[in-house]
């Protein structure tokens, strides 16, 4: 077994146009200050990495772990949850996305997705730069706005919606694989890819692809009644990045898990701080120490109420004591018998 690695943070939700959040420098030294030694860094955000830029400059690559180094940091992973998105957006959600996206290629979705898919090879390439092996990232949505079947689906309509998400991410997968990094989906409602049986139909139409793993999120899943633990113990080989995140699910008479075109702080499934919401961090932490996670935690912090520098900081001291220092020896080992075959022999009658 290894020793989780973090506490880590996810740079996207504290990133701003204020300082010291506009810039790499800045939010380095304020991520060191609040406790933390990995930064997951939000690859769509040029105020913290290029990563047009990244793929083609080991010089720049060099610049930016620099800076992180600097501070005591270690870069986690490269995010692109935004590209992501786009690489398979239904048209329902055209405008919305646009602002995800380069604005010279907004509303014009061909281009888009074209930007969105040069962004993601371009992340391949980052990733091997910065000596890193997995990516975290989102499956994009074709098939969302027909979860629940009424109006029934038309015969054939979810394996369509299926063929064509593998048909587009096949090829991001195999630059991935060409670079030695896995691709980690977040399973994360209004993404295809949302729990276990999504997941499934995907990796099974991309050949059950060695790239394709998950980035394991147990906030989704509280918002979902999905039994997180149980998840690990299905996917566990496929499961590559952690991000913690806690919530909440209240149901009450009013609001299930759909919420009702509520705000946050009136919606039934809420996310928290950690330690504010229902996720057992421990059992999540023993699961994977156990199936020997190699890989960092990773504070995704989105909370509807508190303030996020007390969430920052709380959030690198909860992570951290969580992490279990795996044992180099067995508990009972001073009373180990050393190896003797006849008296095993002998024990056993023969």
């Amino acid at each position: 077994m290894r020793t989780i690695k973090g506490p880590g943070v996810f740079l996207a939700q504290f990133a701003s146009d204020d300082a010291p959040y506009n810039s790499l420098e800045g939010l380095a030294a304020w991520a060191r200050d609040k406790g933390f030694v990995g930064a997951q860094l939000p690859a769509w955000d040029k105020r913290i990495i290029d990563i047009e830029k990244a793929a083609e400059s080991q010089t720049y690559v060099d610049e930016v772990k620099g800076v992180l180094a600097e501070n005591g940091l270690e870069v986690t992973e490269l995010a692109t949850h935004l590209q992501g998105q786009l690489v398979a957006s239904h048209p329902a959600f055209d405008h919305p996305a646009d602002s995800f996206a380069a604005p010279e290629v907004r509303r014009d979705p061909k281009a888009r997705r074209e930007w969105a898919e040069r962004q993601m090879f371009a992340a391949a390439k980052a990733s091997r730069r910065f000596g890193l092996d997995r990516h975290v990232t989102f499956s994009g949505s074709l098939l969302w706005p027909y979860l629940y079947p009424y109006p029934q689906w038309p015969e054939g309509l979810i394996d369509e919606g299926f063929d064509e998400l593998a048909r587009r991410w096949r090829p991001i997968l195999d630059a991935f694989d060409a670079e030695g990094v896995d691709v980690c989906y977040e399973i994360h409602p209004v993404e295809d890819l949302h729990d276990g049986h999504s997941f499934e139909m995907f990796l099974e139409r991309v050949d059950n692809h060695p790239r394709c793993a998950i980035n394991y999120d147990p906030s989704h899943f509280v918002l979902q009644s999905l039994d997180y633990l149980a998840f690990i113990d299905h996917y566990h080989e496929r499961i590559r990045a952690f991000h913690v995140k806690d919530a909440e699910f209240r149901p009450d008479g009013k609001g299930g898990a759909y919420g009702g075109f509520q705000p946050w702080t009136r919606r039934a499934g809420r996310f928290r701080s950690p330690g504010d919401g229902q996720v057992d961090f421990k059992g999540i932490f023993s699961k994977l120490t156990g199936y020997d996670f190699d890989g960092w935690a990773v504070l995704e912090w989105e909370c509807c109420f508190k303030n996020p520098e007390d969430g920052a900081a709380e959030g690198a001291k909860f992570i951290a004591d969580h992490i279990i220092r795996v044992s180099d020896r067995a508990f009972d080992d001073f009373v180990k018998a050393e190896a003797n075959p006849s008296l095993n022999r002998e024990i056993l009658g023969y």
